[in-house]
């Protein structure tokens, strides 16, 4: 089915016996990395993506350097309102910044129709030209945020604690923020779908802020633009992961929402979601990022306590339940990749062999 030397994270994601629990990390290609801050002291973030050469070393570096096992595409979510016409500024220590956010129907009009094949070509040669230097190693995976998530960005401006403007729009003129995500919809489908053509074997949909929104409020302004991307995106066998952080309500709509893997954050339990969504979707996730900052022995217990928590049976991707912050030791990245490939085995052994014989 497959011309990958390792296809686990595809095959988890199809919820297809395994050898093991595959391990891929949110953030791998990061600051964590030594050999990162290398290539980035030379040159800005935004130059990073919109340079294939450089993308693609940076999103090869935890392959070689890590041994996971899936390579996620260099990139960022804030590369779709910028190629629709917004001016992007990354302003180290304070994040992406929009100078000129979003707040009424002028400045969305403002908003271009873009071709991603066109405007976010970069993109896709940083996919083609990741696609090749892999040489078959392990799966590609693309992602894009979601349109809520990209619409809280475009209309702060910047992060936010409240997302008082955001939710002021969202309340005093729904009929502007909807025509704004159905926007923002179209483009990514057409952009996931693109990632495929290019060489993507998986793609993931980030909806970072969806947990600020009360679970009437996701509904509407998250959910349903998310299951009309999934519903359009072009593919023909390529697995899609839906990440909706701090979205604890509607586990059972999301495992319906159209998506072959739902993203769990570290606050949800593993085991407990593992019983609502049943065969439907298999599961990402979801150790605390921050357990990265213990010891190498206190590591190892949570691994087997994550692995334990799914329990037996395929159709798990072992992640972090969020990306790996940027001062975590490297060595303890490794660890947890590690104790992950040895305590899984236990967990699938009795799959393994029946495919075997």
């Amino acid at each position: 089915m497959s011309n990958l030397q390792n296809d686990l994270f595809l095959r988890a994601c199809r919820r297809q016996a395994v050898e093991r629990t595959p391990i891929w990390i949110m953030r791998q290609a990061g600051r964590y990395l030594p050999e990162y801050r290398a290539v980035r002291a030379k040159t800005d973030f935004l130059t990073m993506c919109k340079t294939p050469e450089l993308a693609t070393e940076v999103t090869l570096q935890p392959i070689d350097i890590i041994g996971v096992d899936a390579a996620i595409i260099f990139s960022d979510i804030l590369v779709i309102p910028e190629a629709m016409g917004m001016h992007l500024e990354m302003h180290e220590g304070k994040g992406p910044i929009f100078p000129k956010p979003i707040r009424n129907d002028d400045d969305a009009n403002q908003l271009m129709n873009i071709d991603p094949t066109k405007e976010l070509k970069y993109v896709l040669d940083a996919v083609s030209l990741t696609k090749k230097e892999l040489n078959s190693r392990v799966p590609l995976i693309g992602f894009s945020g979601s349109p809520w998530t990209l619409l809280t960005y475009m209309v702060e401006g910047r992060g936010s604690k409240n997302f008082a403007e955001v939710k002021k729009m969202i309340y005093n003129d729904p009929a502007l923020a909807h025509r704004i995500l159905e926007k923002l919809s179209d483009v990514i489908a057409d952009y996931l779908s693109a990632k495929i053509e290019f060489g993507c074997n998986a793609v993931q949909i980030f909806d970072t802020w969806g947990g600020v929104l009360s679970p009437h409020d996701f509904l509407e302004f998250s959910f349903q633009y998310v299951e009309q991307i999934i519903s359009k995106i072009k593919r023909k066998d390529e697995p899609v992961i839906f990440f909706a952080k701090g979205v604890h309500h509607n586990i059972d709509k999301l495992a319906n929402i159209g998506a072959d893997v739902l993203g769990l954050d570290w606050t949800m339990d593993l085991g407990e979601a593992r019983k609502k969504v049943g065969d439907r979707v298999a599961l990402q996730g979801n150790l605390d990022p921050t357990v990265l900052y213990g010891s190498k022995d206190y590591i190892h217990q949570e691994v087997k306590r994550v692995l334990k928590s799914f329990g037996k049976g395929n159709g798990h991707v072992f992640n972090l339940g969020h990306g790996v912050l940027p001062d975590i030791a490297p060595d303890n990245v490794k660890a947890l990749v590690g104790f992950v490939k040895e305590e899984s085995v236990l967990f699938h052994r009795r799959d393994a062999e029946a495919q075997r014989n």
